[in-house]
């Protein structure tokens, strides 16, 4: 029988294979942080994140507790809750700063966002184990409607358009480890329909280079989404995703307009070279 916890994954999978050099503490330590959402302004108790990562309630405590010491969380007396210390958000702007890719591409998803309207949202995005966090966003610079997501949201990788696009320029190595994870993480009877999705996405992709969600993500959500490897070998698959309200990026719009326009805008980026 397949496991249905996939929180550890990484941890069985060491532990199957013999891997000495694992360090478990750090792994688990890092899933603790990883647990954190843009969402959670309050912060979180150790009852909370032992549900979210699936770990002991007293192992928790004690990865809070070293975490709190190290200034990596902060704890709140009033509500005995953790927030994150300023220290984590050096961790991720030494990563942004570490993506050129980042950089060049802002002006050119914002110029599209612009040109595309109220209520389109462009983003670039890379991979989270089984999501996909937002590490740029444009939106019109007058935009009363649209998505509400911003650098550090997380999406999902088997139902986003985003996701799929990842999933479909992916190695073929990395692609293989990722069906399997999401087949262990999938209700048995939802995982045909998924895997014929993602696959419908690669055909797509391999056919006119972007990937139309027509209602995937949320019913009421279009995107176009296009996979993105940088031509300097040592940085990380991303993908971009162009995404708003379904009412106003109707499929034809997507497909004849807004879809070959992101693929423009991804040829630019890369022309560049990062």
């Amino acid at each position: 029988m397949r496991k249905r916890n996939t929180q550890i994954t990484a941890e069985d999978t060491a532990k199957d294979s013999g891997d000495r050099q694992f360090v478990t503490a750090l792994h688990r330590g890092l899933e603790l942080l990883r647990a954190y959402r843009p969402s959670d302004k309050a912060g979180l108790g150790n009852r909370e994140l032992a549900g979210r990562t699936g770990l002991p309630n007293s192992t928790v405590s004690r990865l809070t507790y070293t975490l709190m010491k190290l200034g990596y969380l902060v704890y709140d007396d009033d509500t005995g809750r953790y927030r994150m210390g300023v220290p984590v958000l050096g961790l991720g702007y030494a990563c942004l700063g570490g993506l050129k890719v980042r950089e060049t591409a802002q002006p050119l998803m914002q110029q599209l966002a612009d040109n595309s309207g109220d209520g389109v949202l462009v983003a670039l995005g890379g991979r989270d184990d089984l999501a996909m966090t937002y590490i740029a966003c444009a939106r019109a610079a007058r935009s009363m409607i649209s998505l509400q997501l911003s650098v550090g949201s997380r999406i999902s990788l088997k139902r986003s358009a985003m996701g799929r696009a990842y999933i479909a320029g992916a190695p073929e190595t990395e692609r293989a480890q990722i069906m399997e994870r999401l087949e262990e993480a999938t209700p048995p009877e939802d995982w045909p329909r998924i895997r014929d999705e993602i696959a419908d996405a690669a055909e797509q992709i391999r056919t006119r280079g972007f990937y139309a969600s027509i209602g995937k993500w949320q019913s009421d959500v279009n995107a176009v989404s296009v996979p993105y490897r940088s031509p300097q070998g040592d940085a990380p698959m991303l993908a971009f995703n162009l995404g708003g309200p379904a009412y106003i990026l109707p499929r034809e719009r997507l497909e004849e307009e807004l879809g070959p326009r992101l693929l423009e805008m991804v040829a630019a980026v890369k022309r560049t070279g990062a």
